[in-house]
């Protein structure tokens, strides 16, 4: 785990043709020098960039007008080196909050990153932003689409503190596709809407969220609209790199052991499902029960019923790994024993049917065990 005093990890990522870029950010009210100045960059250049620099280890939240001229001096130190203009740069920062960043740490070494780039880099960049996690997510699509194909690379990291409510805690989408600008802004908060924005490790939104996709045109295809022939081939591609990586972060999240999916049926909208399954997902009783693979389904209906929806609680089912464990609000008849079993395995499934309309929800979260503790407890020292 990186902590202050042993020097931020640094990435620099760079396309070699101007790209468009759409980005999230925190929803946090308190937001990170580099959320602010990439979100600046963004607006002056109008989507368009050819450079992200991320470091690891310091936040470079909460560090006022220094934390903006440090932000902004990285932003322009990669600048000259790639002679590209200020605002076709943008940053990420993640680590410890409140502690001033001296940019010299970070543009020191931006002459050995410019000459270490390289196609092939990607899974240095993922190991080099790195904090509490204990492996690089990467993954990796190609689609085809009419006679040539494009790619897709995600990068992503994060294992505490998340529960992104438009963002991640730091998420990169590549692609060599050519996007219409107003689709590319679309496709990425739909497809953030149901992979990143599904899922919760301790339910603490970041200071530093962000999720950038990067579409610099490369493969030579035709611009990608919302009216295109190519467009839903290119959205499931996107979706399932963005998913797959939003669930390896709950997979790899602090302590944890488990990963449980909570699917909310019946309801009768799906805001009212997603409200249900998020207060499932958000509660330590339902996550600490998880981890010690005790079936206590009381607290699952607790926390449905504490959603802020209107339920009945005499419709409710509740269902851990296939196995009926609540019936229509009380108990159920089961074996104990091999709901313990089925709780112990890495997947977890808790289905929760409301009976009271069609609609439906998904949300991912992990397990609460003494690690997570641990690890929190001496994050700065």
């Amino acid at each position: 785990m990186r902590r202050h005093g042993s020097g931020p990890d640094v990435c620099l990522m760079y396309s070699t043709e101007p790209a468009r870029v759409a980005a999230v950010f925190t929803t946090n009210r308190v937001k990170a020098a580099p959320v602010l100045v990439s979100r600046d960059h963004l607006k002056q250049s109008r989507g368009v960039a050819q450079a992200i620099l991320v470091n690891a280890g310091n936040a470079n939240c909460a560090t006022g007008a220094a934390g903006m001229r440090a932000a902004r001096e990285c932003a322009r130190e990669v600048g000259k080196l790639l002679g590209l203009g200020e605002d076709q740069v943008l940053v990420a920062s993640t680590g410890v909050i409140g502690v001033a960043l001296d940019a010299h740490v970070i543009t020191d070494q931006l002459p050995a990153l410019a000459r270490r780039l390289h196609p092939d880099g990607y899974r240095a960049a993922a190991r080099a932003i790195l904090t509490t996690d204990t492996r690089p997510k990467v993954v990796g699509r190609s689609v085809r689409l009419g006679k040539r194909s494009v790619r897709i690379l995600g990068i992503a990291k994060g294992a505490g503190m998340i529960y992104p409510r438009l963002a991640t805690m730091l998420g990169f989408l590549f692609t060599d596709a050519a996007v219409e600008p107003r689709f590319l802004d679309r496709a990425l908060r739909g497809v953030c809407g149901e992979s990143f924005n599904r899922i919760s490790v301790d339910g603490d939104t970041s200071t530093n969220d962000a999720v950038f996709l990067v579409a610099n045109g490369a493969s030579g295809t035709p611009r990608i609209g919302a009216r295109s022939a190519a467009a839903g081939k290119f959205l499931r591609a996107l979706s399932e790199v963005a998913h797959t990586l939003a669930i390896e972060l709950v997979r790899d999240g602090e302590g944890a052991k488990r990963v449980l999916e909570i699917r909310v049926e019946s309801a009768k909208s799906e805001q009212e499902a997603d409200a249900v399954a998020r207060s499932i997902a958000l509660s330590p009783l339902v996550k600490t029960a998880i981890a010690g693979a005790d079936p206590n389904w009381g607290r699952i209906l607790s926390a449905a019923g504490n959603a802020g929806v209107q339920i009945d609680p005499g419709r409710v089912n509740v269902y851990i790994n296939g196995t009926l464990v609540c019936r229509r609000g009380g108990a159920a008849e089961f074996s104990e024993p091999a709901v313990e079993r089925a709780l112990r395995q890495k997947d977890v499934l808790v289905r929760v049917t409301l009976g009271q309309g069609k609609a439906a929800a998904r949300f991912w979260t992990s397990d609460f065990t003494e690690e997570y503790i641990r690890i929190n407890a001496s994050y700065r020292t």
